[in-house]
């Protein structure tokens, strides 16, 4: 009972020995304490010896996930998203596993499910596990370095502080734009947005009300109105905007799902699109492609972004100093707006 690797501990028991306790002992990193165990390649040998000398000594063991999950020598990724049930993210995912698997490296999947709070924790968790991780995440960078205690790590859609940190970030201040002059282009001059402050990215708002005004356009504070990201605020929000401004003659959806819900909106109310209200939306999701008329929508290929943050870690585990991509945007016309 007293053994640390007992796997079901209870009241009283000794912790589990950890990567990272082998790693403490030893003076080295937990990523190198992963490649000598698996035999990776690339370690002195003398580290090597020092390193497995440690785990004996704590008596380590590899955890059940890491048997059951990690194929022995494989670089293995692992990716965290904020929700996998969002339609944007099964695209991003299978980018991400289609460029690791042309490597010969596996992926290791992880959700928040939209928690904020989950995501130190499970960077902590995963990163033990993991050669490398790309994540969708918003906490700060600080915090963020202090959970993945150097693993190297790409985030996504921002803009990296720590120069430690890869960063794929999107074009988003293009893509609004373009699509604020195309709703000013089709005669739309009193245009509203439905937006999302919980999803932390205040970019889309700022580049909506930057390029209105720019078109000479004045945007009322209650021409905007903060919904939570998914078709049921979508759906609310525009019912909440139209209800305070029936003028509106278009309406910006922070992405396509938000743009669904208020398309479904729209069409209870008894309105028509984009007749009575033009709704554009961003994301570039292929569901915008059954409604009738189709979604007017900002797209970007987010199996793209995958294989771009891919990219970026292959060349931070060849020791290569991380940067930013920037994935474009492009205005993709359908019938909606």
């Amino acid at each position: 009972m007293g053994d640390k690797q007992q796997d079901n501990a209870g009241p009283g028991a000794a912790r589990r020995v950890t990567l990272r306790d082998v790693a403490q002992l030893a003076g080295v990193s937990h990523q190198t304490v992963s490649r000598a165990i698996n035999d990776k390649g690339e370690i002195d040998p003398a580290t090597r010896r020092r390193v497995l000398d440690a785990a004996r000594q704590l008596r380590y063991r590899p955890s059940r996930f890491a048997r059951g999950l990690v194929r022995p020598g494989a670089t293995t990724i692992g990716l965290i998203v904020s929700d996998v049930v969002n339609p944007f993210f099964p695209e991003l995912i299978a980018g991400v596993i289609e460029a690791a698997e042309q490597r010969g490296w596996q992926v290791v999947v992880g959700s928040t499910q939209d928690d904020l709070e989950r995501e130190p924790a499970l960077l902590r968790s995963l990163g033990g596990q993991v050669d490398a991780l790309i994540a969708y995440l918003f906490q700060p960078d600080d915090v963020l370095a202090a959970a993945v205690e150097g693993v190297p790590l790409v985030v996504m859609n921002r803009r990296a502080q720590d120069p430690a940190f890869g960063a794929v970030d999107i074009d988003v201040d293009r893509g609004v734009r373009a699509g604020v002059r195309h709703l000013v282009s089709r005669g739309h001059r009193l245009i509203g947005m439905i937006d999302c402050p919980d999803a932390c990215d205040s970019a889309r708002r700022d580049a909506f009300l930057s390029e209105a005004a720019a078109q000479g356009l004045t945007v009322a504070a209650d021409a905007i109105i903060g919904v939570e990201q998914s078709m049921a605020g979508g759906e609310a929000g525009f019912a909440e905007l139209h209800a305070a401004r029936p003028d509106l003659t278009a309406v910006f959806a922070f992405n396509d799902l938000v743009a669904l819900g208020a398309y479904r909106a729209v069409r209870r109310l008894g309105l028509a699109i984009p007749g009575d209200v033009a709704l554009l939306g961003f994301d570039g999701l292929s569901l915008g492609e059954l409604l009738d008329p189709p979604l007017t929508t900002i797209y970007l290929d987010k199996r793209r972004m995958g294989e771009l943050a891919v990219a970026q870690v292959q060349r931070m585990l060849a020791g290569e100093q991380p940067g930013l991509t920037m994935l474009e945007t492009e205005l993709l016309v359908r019938g909606s707006a």
